[in-house]
Parts: structure tokens; C-alpha cells; sequence
């Protein structure tokens, strides 16, 4: 891990129909010891690791072997539909351009709203 990191491996997995991926999962790092050492590899120090992540590397030591998937189930939802795409069973839809046309998202910002966010625009 420390040496090449194109040889690790994760247990990760992808439920897939068709060629279309509906989910996806892996089984989590269970061992406080192996976490502590990807943090090392990701290039955290001892103390940052501990300062940022130390209430899960703690909790840690207690966990037994787990795993999880989540399902795209707008997916799921676009092939039973026959669409091309997945925008055409969202909800609510952006486009390429990251905008939402059935709301106008984005837009203008008033400045009382940026003044109140501590946000300056340059």
C-alpha cells in the first residue's frame, strides 16, 4: 500500500443487467489498524488522522465484517421505462450544464444573500 498503490484491491461489486449498472458495494475496512494505515498511504499524519477521523477509527474496534450496496433505482426506473436516458426519469433533472429547467437553478445570487453567506464573488 505504501509502496504501489495500483496493487491494492478493494471487495467491491456492481449488480449489472444489460450492460446497465443498478448498484453497487463493497465490503468496508473493518480493522482500525488497516484504516489507520490507508490514512498513512493517503498521506495524513498519526495526529491528522486522529484529530480528523478519530471517533471512526475508534468505532472501528468494535465493528464486525461489513459490506453494503445502494441500488440506482432511477436506473432501475429508466430501463422498465424503455428511455435512453436517465434524465428522462428523474425527478428532478439538470441538464449537461448542471441546470435545473423546471426550476431556473441556478440563479442570480442578490448581494444581501452573499453578504449574508460571507461569500465575495471576484
Amino acid at each position: 500500500m505504501h509502496t504501489d498503490k495500483g496493487r491494492v484491491h478493494a471487495r467491491a461489486y456492481d449488480l449489472v443487467l444489460n450492460g446497465y449498472e443498478l448498484g453497487g458495494g463493497s465490503v468496508r475496512i473493518h480493522d482500525s489498524e488497516l484504516q489507520a494505515e490507508v490514512f498513512k498511504a493517503l498521506g495524513l499524519s498519526e495526529e491528522e488522522a486522529q484529530q480528523k477521523f478519530g471517533f471512526f477509527l475508534d468505532a472501528l474496534k468494535f465493528a464486525p465484517p461489513h459490506a453494503g450496496i445502494a441500488f440506482g433505482l432511477d436506473r432501475w426506473a429508466m430501463i422498465m421505462a424503455e428511455k435512453d436516458s436517465i434524465r428522462e426519469v428523474i425527478a428532478f433533472p439538470k441538464n449537461k450544464d448542471a441546470q435545473d429547467l423546471m426550476n431556473g437553478a441556478p440563479s442570480v445570487v442578490k448581494d444581501e444573500q452573499l453578504i449574508e453567506a460571507h461569500i465575495k464573488l471576484r
